[in-house]
């Protein structure tokens, strides 16, 4: 596939997703196009800045590290939809927007992690967490952290409220610790004996695998798939979406379609160890190495409809307290 772009300003990419990862594909896109680009990047508010800035936002394109981030746009409508045969073509309708208004770049699986010392290698459900078994041995981040509230409303998309709100009164009585800090450092606690079984996702596994000061946290789990024997491993995804007033829209899209290109989906493959949404890219040899799974074939989309749901249930439970 080759990508020509018209002479235009530079574009703007507003980015919550880092500067190693993003950087070094954006450059390639710029060698292939000759159209430079601007980068954005920040932790958190990026749907408010867009929103304050209106119709004089410089942001074309916004690449989210989670689909919570990019249901936060659409909610707030700050973004365009995009027609594009060649998107369509590499990325599999259960990883887009039905109104091609948002679109999955990359998969990670939300594991759960489980101490080699004291539990083993599991067969695990998501539903097995709220179990007696597991009373006192769970640890994870905030509840309301964007990659648990997706796991929540996956769970509402699957057993519907009531159940799912059991669900998380279960989990929090079977917690450890108070929710705290990153999906690394749940892993770190297992290592430590805070806890026996943690909750992450897949691509910190391979991240810590290859930090020397944190290669021997990975070396004290085993990265388990949950669901296997029922619905599947649930799915979160990165993603990308056009700025509902950018101001180089034949370009933005030009971008967009590079990012769905196997060079780009490679790069992602490689560079920060998660599964690439384009069928025919394989993830990088540490990755594939995990053993193939069965992922949840629920569309992305429906998590967007029990999005508000789950931070409602979250807020009702108290899980963070």
């Amino acid at each position: 596939m080759t990508f020509s772009a018209s002479a235009a300003d530079p574009l703007t990419v507003y980015s919550y997703r880092q500067a190693f990862l993003v950087e070094p594909i954006l450059e390639k896109f710029t060698e292939q196009t000759g159209v430079d680009v601007n980068v954005v990047f920040a932790k958190d508010g990026i749907a408010e800045r867009i929103a304050r800035e209106g119709r004089l936002s410089p942001a074309d394109v916004v690449l989210t590290s989670d689909f919570s981030r990019l249901m936060e746009l659409v909610e707030k409508d700050l973004v365009s939809p995009v027609n594009s045969s060649a998107i369509d073509e590499n990325i599999p309708v259960q990883y887009r927007s039905p109104n091609h208004d948002w679109y999955a770049l990359t998969m990670r699986v939300r594991n759960v992690y489980s101490s080699k010392e004291r539990i083993g290698k599991i067969d695990i459900d998501y539903e097995d967490l709220a179990s007696e078994q597991y009373k006192g041995k769970i640890c994870t981040r905030s509840g309301k952290h964007p990659y648990n509230v997706t796991l929540v409303a996956s769970m509402i998309a699957h057993d519907g409220e009531a159940k799912t709100k059991a669900w998380l009164e279960g989990v929090k009585a079977n917690l450890a610790r108070k929710p705290q800090g990153n999906d690394r450092a749940q892993v770190l606690a297992i290592k430590e004996g805070l806890c026996d079984i943690a909750i992450g996702n897949s691509y910190y596994y391979g991240k810590m695998m290859m930090d020397k000061n944190q290669k021997s946290w990975a070396e004290a789990v085993y990265i388990n798939f949950p669901n296997q024997q029922n619905r599947g491993a649930h799915i979160n995804v990165s993603g990308m979406a056009l700025a509902k007033h950018s101001p180089n829209k034949d370009n933005a899209i030009k971008l967009m379609e590079f990012l769905t290109s196997n060079v780009a989906q490679g790069m992602y493959a490689e560079v920060n160890m998660e599964y690439p949404v384009k069928a025919d890219v394989a993830p990088s040899e540490l990755v594939a190495s995990w053993g193939d799974f069965k992922a949840d074939s629920l569309p992305i989309y429906k998590l967007a409809e029990n999005h508000q749901a789950a931070i409602k249930l979250l807020d009702e439970v108290k899980f963070d307290l």
